[in-house]
């Protein structure tokens, strides 16, 4: 990670980052949203399919539309996070603010993105079967796995 963005995450959160090493993840021309965020794996357990993470969203851009495979703690660090919930008769649109801590099952479809300064979250997740995510298109046919071995080694 660049200086830049490492002075952009210590004026954004009181929480060190220092050391951590983060992935970058963007969209491109198949997206038609704007997805620009960072990854940097805190811990994974490969045999009990457990990772813990950080994700710092750029301002105003969105991760890839996704499922949770795994049971998800989640918390804003800092910064305002946006989720948009896809369910089959409705979207629901939600605001977290720092200190909002939740506890997800898994299948939980969704969107995400940061406000107007970006965002800051911990994950923890766990899954039966290592699973964590399911990238998927805009009809939710799927794009990518994304496993606890993925995070371990960096192979997001």
């Amino acid at each position: 990670m660049n200086a830049a963005i490492e002075r952009r995450l210590a004026e954004l959160s009181p929480y060190s980052t220092r050391g951590l090493e983060w992935v970058r993840l963007e969209g491109g021309d198949a997206f038609d949203y704007p997805i620009d965020y960072w990854v940097a794996v805190m811990g994974t357990d490969i045999d009990t399919h457990r990772a813990d993470f950080l994700v710092r969203w750029e301002p105003e851009r969105y991760c890839h539309f996704h499922r949770h495979v795994g049971r998800t703690t989640v918390a804003v660090l800092a910064g305002e996070h946006h989720v948009v919930e896809e369910h089959p008769h409705e979207t629901v649109h939600k605001t977290r603010q720092p200190g909002h801590v939740a506890d997800n099952p898994p299948g939980d479809l969704h969107m995400e993105y940061g406000g107007a300064e970006g965002s800051l979250l911990f994950f923890s997740m766990q899954s039966d079967d290592g699973t964590l995510f399911e990238f998927l298109d805009r009809e939710g046919g799927l794009l990518r796995l994304v496993t606890v071995e993925d995070l371990a080694t960096a192979n997001i």
